[in-house]
């Protein structure tokens, strides 16, 4: 797993808002701050994240995106759909984004647990 200051921001952002709290009361700051914390102790931290993909119909979308490329990742895991449009062959931004970034897949959680446990059997 790879993180980047980026992302790190975004993530505390999201989870920081009043509507996440909201649905999840014992989300606190402290907790918060306890997640992101482990989060850093695990993951490797990418410092350098070159700005080579822009033009997310959401930028914040963008730092994933530009972290897995810098890190020489194979898979960006993600529910968000601006994402996973990145995979459709049939619009010209997915083509345009698989043309170029051949070796970065963006899957669905489930998908990819099942290409992991595909590859143990294989």
């Amino acid at each position: 797993m790879f993180l980047s200051i980026a992302v790190l921001e975004e993530i505390r952002d999201v989870l920081l808002r009043p509507k996440t709290r909201a649905k999840f009361p014992t989300l606190t700051s402290e907790a918060v701050e306890a997640f992101l914390q482990d989060l850093v102790d695990k993951a490797t931290l990418q410092k350098s994240v070159p700005n080579k993909f822009t033009g997310m119909p959401d930028p914040k979308d963008e730092p994933y995106i530009n972290l897995a490329l810098a890190a020489g990742a194979s898979y960006i895991v993600s529910r968000d759909r601006d994402l996973l449009d990145l995979m459709r062959w049939d619009t010209e931004d997915g083509r345009d984004f698989q043309k170029r970034f051949r070796s970065l897949k963006i899957v669905r959680p489930e998908t990819f647990l099942e290409e992991i446990e595909r590859a143990k059997n294989t």
